[in-house]
């Protein structure tokens, strides 16, 4: 069942919702802000409980990926 969660933008700090699909388990996308249209990375973890967690990250502070095999 989808979810509001209240956050803030990373980038204008403007408080926005996003919906989080709880069915579909741990999640990594990108959604634009709804107030100054820059990319959010979204990353989305169940707890425990399953309860989503939300973390949103400016886009030069994603993760950086996990290495692939030498050569990749």
């Amino acid at each position: 069942m989808p979810r509001w969660l209240d956050l803030h933008c990373p980038y204008c700090g403007e408080p926005i919702e996003a919906v989080v699909d709880e069915s579909a388990g741990d999640q990594d996308y990108v959604e634009d802000c709804q107030v100054c249209c820059r990319p959010i990375v979204m990353r989305v973890r169940l707890d425990d409980d399953g309860e989503p967690r939300l973390r949103a990250r400016r886009e030069d502070e994603a993760l950086p990926r996990r290495p692939g095999p030498a050569g990749v």
